[in-house]
């Protein structure tokens, strides 16, 4: 395992972290447990969650496992997020000092610790003012509730946004952004990774295995069934497995992958995970195991160094689609130029 900085912080995370989005739904508490023991003992030491996973049974899972290993709790760093509803009443969602105030008082209760080292809104509220919002995070840094703040699912511009808002009115910066992103998924690449290098902000990538299709799980035309995961709603991942398995760019990626993967006798998904760990401005990828047979596996990409010829492949074929302008070949010149030194 490899050990990166949260952003500009100093404090210190794995190359890989552990998504506990499954605990207390897919997964139950004896296997999150069991999970969490092997992550910790394979030298993992970042633990990712939200207070809706599992409308707080994911938290509480965590707590429990948290208050039986003293040990293990000097060295885990948590991370949570507040932001979607947690109940039914108006105020119950947001990121408004009042839902957010509740929000975290209740994390840190299930989760049974007096200060969350990663807080983070879990997405973009368009209604309560910015401001609002980072000076409620500013003072939860002050009272010692949370070491660090990031974000999840903001757009470039959003982050920019708080990033210079807290600049200029002296208040804590944020540390992390959370984003989808894969080697199916790269939009990000557009605005959100030049943005979070500009700040300094860690990357901490969700669903890297594209929600299982670098996993090697689906084949080309066969629609899964049985156990096969689409997500919450069945109806709606068959739509959006039957859109992926149209798109000859989704096979032109696994099947690089698993060409790369065979080489080296490992599982695609090492290969996808290594490559992503990787990438400009990445800090710690979010891995979202339900079984410690899952969990093994994603593991070994920590042992996994792809060649540079190899990474250029996967590169060039999971190159994300963009139009001429304004991301198109004048972006590239310009951040060439950029990097030369060039105008």
């Amino acid at each position: 395992m490899q050990y990166r900085t949260l952003g500009t912080s100093g404090a210190v995370v794995s190359n890989y972290a552990l998504g506990t989005m499954t605990f207390g739904a897919e997964a139950t508490e004896d296997q999150s447990r069991a999970i969490l023991d092997d992550y910790f003992a394979a030298g993992g030491n970042f633990i990712d969650t939200a207070d809706v996973y599992s409308t707080g049974v994911s938290e509480e899972i965590i707590g429990r496992w948290l208050a039986d290993r003293p040990d293990v709790r000097d060295r885990a760093v948590v991370a949570t997020k507040g932001r979607f509803p947690m109940g039914e009443a108006p105020n119950d969602v947001g990121t408004s000092r009042r839902h957010l105030t509740r929000a975290l008082d209740d994390s840190l209760r299930r989760l049974g610790v007096e200060q969350i080292d990663l807080y983070q809104l879990h997405a973009w509220d368009p209604i309560t003012p910015l401001e609002e919002t980072l000076r409620f995070l500013h003072d939860a840094v002050s009272r010692g509730k949370i070491a660090y703040f990031g974000f999840s699912n903001f757009l470039g511009w959003q982050l920019t946004k708080a990033v210079h808002l807290a600049k200029a009115h002296g208040w804590s910066a944020p540390v992390t952004l959370q984003p989808q992103y894969s080697l199916l998924v790269r939009e990000i690449e557009s605005e959100i990774v030049p943005a979070s290098l500009d700040a300094g902000i860690g990357l901490l990538p969700w669903s890297p295995l594209g929600g299982g299709w670098l996993s090697g799980k689906y084949k080309r035309d066969q629609a899964p069934t049985g156990a096969t995961r689409l997500g919450e709603n069945p109806e709606r991942g068959m739509e959006a497995w039957k859109a992926r398995n149209a798109d000859s760019r989704t096979w032109d990626v696994i099947d690089e992958v698993e060409e790369i993967a065979g080489r080296h006798s490992v599982s695609p998904s090492q290969v996808a995970l290594a490559w992503l760990a990787n990438r400009p401005a990445v800090t710690s990828v979010i891995l979202g195991a339900r079984t410690t047979k899952q969990l093994a596996d994603n593991l070994a990409a920590t042992d996994l160094r792809l060649t540079a010829e190899e990474t250029e492949r996967l590169t060039g074929v999971s190159r994300p689609r963009v139009g001429v302008y304004p991301y198109g070949p004048m972006a590239q010149e310009q951040r060439s130029r950029k990097v030369q030194g060039g105008r």
